[in-house]
């Protein structure tokens, strides 16, 4: 488990009742309430993923400039068809679908990943989705990111991303791990172990640093962009260091002042 990892002890977790209630309101108010199903033909989701822009990016004006200038957006369309292919045995084309969609939006998504609903590439460029990666509903990604693997040997290698992960960008999230419901990674974060479900994790190797009913929450039900915003457990530990060394310091002087007047001057000092 991960709270019994070293890197994660004293962290602050809220058990899961408090968590019930801020997670059922994570997603973005424009999704539609039907959850995902195998049975969900590939021009629904695109339809879905193509909607779900406009919730996430201010900058997303109509549908038309979505579908035109989104390359982000076009990556998961040439990943829905790549994956039908592929889940249907069809390799070979499956592959050469998933090359051409790399070739024409800088975005690598291997054709056997498992990507949910409303799934959006924000900027879509230099993002890489290994093979056994499973991606769930309402999932954003910034560009850079990396879901990648940390072992040659088949079987599940990739990480799995809950619903309503939202990634900054440059992130990179390794192995077979698991980031739970509504958590976020924040920018060029490294992050190699499981995440508990609505945290906030940030640094190399990531560390969690704040919990869901800490974050500012946006009444439009847009995502909250402020990534600057985010604590910085290296800067507050650095800070905490030079605090007690300035004490630490000032403690050494006191005790040398009253060494001086309990001894007198040392005999060089006289001399």
């Amino acid at each position: 488990m991960i709270m019994g990892h070293r890197r994660w002890r004293g962290t602050k977790v809220p058990p899961p009742a408090a968590l019930a209630e801020p997670l059922a309101v994570a997603a973005p108010v424009s999704a539609p309430p039907a959850a995902a199903s195998p049975s969900a033909s590939t021009w629904q989701l695109i339809r879905e993923d193509v909607a779900c822009v406009k919730a996430r990016d201010p900058a997303a004006r109509n549908t038309v400039e979505i579908v035109l200038t989104y390359p982000g957006v076009h990556a998961i369309i040439w990943h829905r068809l790549a994956s039908r292919l592929w889940r249907r045995g069809v390799k070979f084309p499956a592959r050469f679908l998933s090359w051409l969609g790399r070739f024409l939006t800088n975005v690598d998504i291997h054709p056997g990943a498992t990507i949910g609903r409303r799934f959006f590439i924000d900027h879509g460029a230099g993002v890489v989705i290994g093979e056994t990666a499973e991606v769930g509903d309402d999932v954003t990604l910034y560009h850079g990111v990396t879901l990648g693997g940390t072992s040659w040997t088949a079987g599940k290698r990739h990480p799995t991303l809950k619903d309503g992960v939202l990634v900054g960008a440059g992130a990179k999230i390794l192995g077979p791990i698991t980031v739970g419901a509504a958590c976020r990674v924040g920018a060029n974060s490294v992050v190699i172990d499981d995440v508990p479900p609505g945290m906030t994790v940030v640094g190399i190797p990531g560390k969690v640093v704040k919990a869901l009913s800490e974050r500012r929450k946006l009444g439009d039900g847009r995502i909250d962009l402020e990534h600057h915003l985010m604590p910085d457990p290296v800067g507050e530990a650095i800070v905490s260091l030079l605090d007690r060394i300035e004490f630490l310091e000032a403690r050494l002087t006191h005790l040398q002042g009253e060494l001086h007047r309990t001894r007198g001057p040392t005999a060089d000092a006289a001399a």
